[in-house]
């Protein structure tokens, strides 16, 4: 039987904490990432940043930009530059799919966390639709109402 992981089984290195915010998180996938030496013992030091990062599908491939990996303590010349583009890697008939939906009017590919699984770097993708103020508004409402539910129950039990 083969053993299936949890995306996020892995080794957790960052997190878009305001993409579930900013977004309707329609779709997930995951997809590989392409680094130079450095930038991954950069990740597995656990150093990152995905807050300002966004996917582009560009020329047939999939792209990762302004995803933040600072140089790494002990490397030398072989440091790269921090934001460069990476590639994604995925296969042809995902990066069409997705080329499609992206397509659509209003939806965009938001990179939700980066971590490991079985010693490779994985992007998780979200496909997603921007939410207006309004629809913010009413998903800070109802977590503060569920927030103060819990909390009521949690005082009732003792």
């Amino acid at each position: 039987m083969a053993r299936h992981e949890d995306p996020a089984g892995g080794k957790t290195v960052c997190q878009n904490r305001k993409a579930h915010h900013e977004y309707f998180i329609d779709e997930t996938l995951e997809a590989g990432l392409e680094l130079k030496g450095t930038e991954v013992k950069s990740l597995r030091a656990g150093q990152g940043s995905i807050a300002e990062a966004f996917a582009q599908i560009k020329e047939g491939e999939a792209w990762l930009q302004q995803f933040h990996i600072p140089p790494y303590d002990h490397g030398n010349i072989y440091n790269v530059d921090p934001v460069r583009p990476r590639r994604m890697l995925m296969h042809r008939r995902e990066i069409d799919k997705l080329f499609i939906s992206v397509s659509r009017k209003g939806y965009t590919l938001v990179p939700l966390k980066v971590y490991f699984t079985r010693g490779r770097a994985k992007v998780l993708l979200g496909l997603a639709r921007g939410k207006k103020s309004l629809d913010k508004r009413e998903a800070l409402k109802e977590r503060d109402q569920k927030r103060q539910m819990d909390r009521t129950l949690r005082h009732r039990g003792e």
